[in-house]
Formats: C-alpha cells, sequence, structure tokens
C-alpha cells in the first residue's frame, strides 16, 4: 500500500489516532510565553519564519486576490505583519491561547493598524472548525508541528479554501536541534544507563509531501532550509526556547533532573562549541505549498497519450551516439 494511501485510511479512522502531543500543555507554555514582559525578545525564530514563508507569495502571479485570508497559531501576529497587500480584504487569526490572540489584537490595533480587518478566534481545539469553501488563502506558521491529528488537519485545510485558493504551511522538521538530541542521548546513557524520550518527534519532508497528497491539494509542492542560531551555551538555548513557546509537550514519564541537565549542556559545549564558546542549534523548516483543486489548473496527460516519439527527441541512439553524429574511429561497433 503506498503511503499516501496508508495516511488516507489512518485520517479517517479517527479513534485509531495517536495522541503523541499533550495539547493543553502546549498552550500553557505558549500562554506562559505571552505573559512575559520581554516576549518580544525570543520572537526572533517566528517572524524570520513567517517572512520566508510570506516571501512565497512574491511567486505568484500578482494577478490573485486573496480576500479573506485565515491563520492558523497566528502568535503575536507574525504573519499578518508579513502579509502586506495582495489584495487582502479580511483576516481571521485562529489560536489556542488566548494570551496571543491578546497580543495580536493589541498590536493590530496600535500605532501601524494593517489596512484589512482583523479578527481573533479563540480555538478550544487543535483542529479549528473552518466553514467549507470561505477562504482564499490559509497560512499555518509554526504550528502544524504541535498538532496529534496532522492529516486531518489538513483535510480540514483543503476543504475550508475555495477551488484556486492556497495554503502555505511551515514547520520544523526532522533535523530540528540535532545537537542537542546527540548531546541528550549521551548524557542519559552516561548518566542513566538508557536513553529518554525528551524531544518532540517531527515529521520529514517526504511525510509532508505524502500528508499534502493524502488531503486532496492541488499541485502540492514542499521545499526545506535551516536555520542556524548561535548561543552562548546550551542553557541560554532552553531558555529562549521556553520563552518563545517552544518547550517540549509530548507525553512523556522522562523527567529532566538537573544531574542529566548538567551532562547534557556539557556534552553539548564538548561536541558542537566553537573557539569563542557558543553553540550552534539547527532549526529545520519545512515549507508546505498546496492548492484548492480548480478546472484552469495544469494537469498531467492521460497516459499513453503522447503524440512524439523519444525517438524524435534526438535522445543517444546505438552506439551512445546523436543522430547523425559520426561515430569514433577508435571505437568498436556493438554487436
Amino acid at each position: 500500500m503506498s503511503t499516501a494511501r496508508a495516511l488516507r485510511r489512518l485520517s479517517g479512522r479517527r479513534g485509531l489516532a495517536t495522541h503523541i502531543f499533550d495539547t493543553e500543555l502546549k498552550a500553557h507554555h505558549r500562554d506562559r510565553a505571552a505573559a512575559a514582559p520581554d516576549h518580544a525578545n525570543y520572537a526572533y525564530l517566528h517572524e524570520e519564519v513567517a517572512r520566508r514563508l510570506m516571501d512565497r507569495l512574491d511567486d505568484i502571479h500578482e494577478s490573485y486576490e486573496f480576500a479573506d485570508a485565515v491563520d492558523l497559531s497566528c502568535g503575536p501576529g507574525h504573519v499578518r505583519r508579513a502579509l502586506g497587500g495582495r489584495g487582502v480584504q479580511r483576516l481571521t487569526e485562529y489560536d489556542t491561547s488566548q494570551s496571543m490572540l491578546t497580543l495580536s489584537a493589541a498590536d493590530a490595533s496600535g500605532p501601524h493598524p494593517p489596512e484589512f480587518e482583523v479578527t481573533q478566534v479563540h480555538a478550544h481545539e487543535e483542529i479549528p472548525r473552518l466553514p467549507k469553501a470561505s477562504a482564499d488563502l490559509i497560512v499555518s506558521c509554526m504550528g502544524m508541528h504541535w498538532v496529534n491529528e496532522l492529516p486531518q488537519l489538513l483535510t480540514t485545510v483543503r476543504r475550508a479554501l475555495r477551488p484556486n485558493g492556497l495554503f502555505l504551511g511551515a514547520m520544523l522538521g526532522g533535523d530540528t536541534l540535532q545537537e542537542m538530541r546527540s548531546a541528550f542521548v549521551l548524557a542519559d546513557l552516561e548518566r542513566r544507563g538508557g536513553v529518554a524520550q525528551r524531544m518532540s518527534p517531527l515529521a520529514t519532508v517526504a511525510d509532508c509531501g505524502a500528508l499534502l497528497q493524502a488531503a486532496g491539494f492541488a499541485l502540492p509542492t514542499v521545499d526545506t532550509d535551516k536555520i542556524v542560531v548561535h548561543y552562548p551555551d546550551a542553557w541560554t538555548l532552553w531558555h529562549h526556547l521556553r520563552s518563545m513557546g517552544e518547550s517540549h509537550a509530548v507525553r512523556s514519564r522522562a523527567a529532566s533532573d538537573r544531574d542529566t541537565m548538567l551532562a547534557a549542556a556539557a556534552a553539548y559545549s564538548s561536541l558542537y562549541g566553537d573557539e569563542d564558546g557558543q553553540v550552534p542549534a539547527t532549526f529545520q523548516m519545512i515549507y508546505l505549498t498546496g492548492w484548492g483543486p480548480h478546472e484552469s489548473q495544469a494537469r498531467p496527460a492521460p497516459r499513453g497519450s503522447a503524440g512524439v516519439s523519444l525517438k524524435d527527441l534526438g535522445l543517444p541512439g546505438e552506439q551512445g551516439l546523436l543522430p547523425g553524429e559520426p561515430p569514433d574511429p577508435g571505437s568498436k561497433p556493438s554487436s
């Protein structure tokens, strides 16, 4: 069975869904981050990813306008600030954190208000209830890697798009914080004699492509890049992750005692520290693009409908020669 078919079957059986992430705990993490008076000092990663995600709109023909837009897991308004024009008239921001929505509302009514109408909705469930065919543009920036039922979320998004509507998503990928994973493995082996689940499982590029296809998006595209941030030490990295609301939220009994944390910080510095003592942290970003199906979109030609033979395309022929190319005098004819 293909990956896409398997994902379709799993997404249709809600009773089999595995809840890895604690949704209430993650909402608490985001509320705590939003309540900090210096929250803006730790928004650099989300701001950069939102900018890169919205840059993809520049690759779309200017004739496309997105009157009704939706921002899932909006935070304090990263996407709204990076959205710009593109004919947006109404933007609906969803988030499971009421504190994040409050920050976004305050920013939208500040000295630099957006040129379009903005509405905030507190989503009590990780899968928001989006009306069918109600949006021209749906964006999810840095929220999908905390969703348990990702196939269902993408299916919901696809149904909420109007024909020729656009979905743009950005989520952390499986190579994220690979340095920290290695450091914790060494620390656990040294102090506990075994490896504990200390970091969230994350999707791969192949997973995301299969999910987009299974959800029924047209012209699905997945690409990735990496953002490397340097910190004075591992403790500073962990403080920043907590302050930006990206703390570990997996249902696990493993406890990170101070002894293990000290060992992990030492391993991190020993393995990856530079001559100045700083340590790198790699964030792999996976970007997803999909369209609501529309009759004007390009489709692959039916199998067997080709009107040109491969022999007429100038492909290498006998002895690897192009048509009309003289043979090498030193070569032997093929038998």
